[in-house]
């Protein structure tokens, strides 16, 4: 066992910034405390953060950096180079290639006295012609770690480690925090969204960009003869603030065939009296009971790696359609809790929406099933271990023991 007090972890974005990759490094963050240790997070800046704070008992670290090697880093580059050489971690995990806390310090991983751990998340860009030479010298920056850690058994990147040798491999998947979803208690969401009891209640979850899904899933929803009256509700935040980045925002829509969520939203509602849609930017908390009170979870997204959400809705006993990004068809396997469409390669979003809609007919055309497979997926996130508080004690496993 080695000694283990002072942790450093690096990654692009930390709340209060809010996505799946923010969620995943607050909880490791924020339990590793917990034991004891010394946690610090370096990460870009947040117009809600200090530079150098400390919230909940991790110190945040800010450097209004921005790129990465393909495309060039902007910012105080050799400030996040010094400090990593010259702060006295006994730890450093660093999580996700193509991004700058791992681009701007390959070049020092060797220097650095620490023990260095690398969460790959995906390798989004492996087959991007503009990464060819990024991935060649990746076989190398690996073999530095003393350990990767990986969400899934079979996705590209734990492959393209197993290609090149690498042994000092591990798999670490995601869960949920089991106090969010200790119980089942929605506290009548459903009535403060103006949701009828009458209806079926759908839910998409991520932030409101194209890739996401969101509007596929709205066209497959329009398209779906339901034997319900049905509400969607597509829960999302921004993806950017000012005048200017939601101008820019709205043209890469339009560019795409895309209006604004909420004025397709706005237009499918009034023209489908039995069908009712909702776009949301929920607090966490009020997220959580949406989950817990939805009949069944639909996600159309393009590009994920090991998407939280998934394990989100089965931790609230909710069923749940996929499409295949990532490694959805293991976490679909894993819990039990859903089903995965097929990829098709001739849709333009690699996910047929009259199959989705089908699907969707199918699934909420047996409640009694849904409900079980929900009842089942609960189960086996509590039961197989998909919970924040023994992921967590694994990480910490891996960093002393490794």
């Amino acid at each position: 066992m080695k000694k283990l007090s002072r942790v450093l972890l690096c990654c692009e974005n930390y709340p209060p910034s809010v996505g799946g990759v923010q969620e995943v490094m607050r909880q490791i963050a924020e339990r590793l405390t917990s034991f004891g240790l010394q946690v610090t997070v370096a990460t870009s800046t947040h117009p809600d953060r200090l530079l150098d704070t400390v919230y909940r008992g991790v110190r945040i670290v800010s450097f209004p950096i921005t790129g990465n090697l393909v495309n060039g880093m902007k910012g105080p580059v050799e400030n996040y180079r010094s400090f990593l050489q010259n702060s006295d971690f006994d730890v450093i995990l660093i999580k996700a290639a193509q991004q700058w806390t791992f681009d701007a310090a390959v070049d020092i991983l060797a220097i650095l006295r620490a023990r260095k751990f690398f969460v790959p998340c995906g390798f989004s860009r492996l087959l991007d012609s503009r990464y060819n030479l990024y991935y060649q010298e990746m076989p190398f920056w690996l073999s530095i770690f003393d350990g990767l850690i990986f969400y899934s058994s079979e996705y590209q990147d734990i492959k393209f480690a197993r290609m090149h040798g690498l042994k000092n491999i591990h798999c670490l998947a995601n869960g949920v925090d089991e106090r969010e979803f200790a119980d089942l208690d929605d506290h009548n969401i459903r009535s403060r969204l103006g949701i009828p009891e009458s209806h079926d209640l759908l839910l998409s979850v991520g932030t409101q960009i194209a890739a996401k899904g969101h509007w596929e899933v709205l066209r497959a929803f329009s398209n779906v003869k339901l034997s319900r009256p049905a509400t969607l509700v597509i829960n999302g935040n921004m993806p950017v603030n000012g005048f200017f980045s939601h101008f820019m925002q709205f043209s890469k829509l339009l560019l795409t065939g895309r209006w604004p969520l909420k004025l397709e939203a706005l237009r499918f509602s009034l023209s489908s009296p039995n069908k009712r849609v909702i776009i949301s930017d929920l607090p966490r908390s009020e997220l959580v009971n949406l989950y817990k009170a939805a009949d069944l979870f639909v996600f159309a997204s393009h590009v994920e790696y090991s998407p939280l959400v998934l394990f989100e809705a089965a931790a609230a006993g909710t069923a749940f359609i996929a499409s295949p990004a990532g490694n959805s068809r293991e976490i679909a396997q894993w819990t039990e809790a859903g089903c995965i469409l097929e990829r098709d390669l001739k849709a333009r979003c690699s996910l047929n929406t009259r199959k989705l809609a089908q699907k969707i007919k199918e699934m909420t055309a047996d409640k009694s099933l849904l409900i079980e497979i929900g009842r089942r997926g609960r189960n086996n996130i509590f039961n197989k271990g998909f919970t924040w508080d023994k992921i967590v004690f694994d990480y910490l496993s891996l960093l002393t023991n490794s």
